[in-house]
């Protein structure tokens, strides 16, 4: 027998962002729920790295750009694939007023 469905709730996690950066990796935040759709947005007029470890470069955002990531399955349920609880995200760019922000929707079970 297959498994059951399950109700799901769209739930919009708090914003995390950094609106100074020092030329160094800077903490962005701490996600506090696992990402079930995932917006980064760099806000600022420079380019900002963006890695996990505060060392390793995931992706460079170039001015302006943001960049959305789906991470629910075809069903349009979150999975177990995805940015976990707890993830760290660090930025790192030119030293100044650069705001970059990560923004995410989360699955709460109803």
């Amino acid at each position: 027998m297959g498994q059951a469905s399950r109700s799901q709730n769209a739930v919009c996690g708090t914003e995390l962002l950094i609106s100074t950066l020092d030329g160094s990796w800077d903490l962005v935040g701490t996600l506090l729920h696992q990402a079930a759709i995932i917006i980064f947005d760099n806000q600022s007029t420079v380019a900002i790295q963006i890695g996990t470890d505060a060392s390793t470069i995931w992706r460079t955002f170039p001015a302006g750009e943001a960049l959305v990531l789906d991470l629910r399955d075809k069903k349009a349920e979150a999975s177990n694939f995805g940015f976990a609880q707890g993830t760290s995200f660090f930025a790192k760019g030119s030293a100044g007023a650069n705001q970059f922000s990560i923004s995410y929707i989360y699955a709460s079970e109803v």
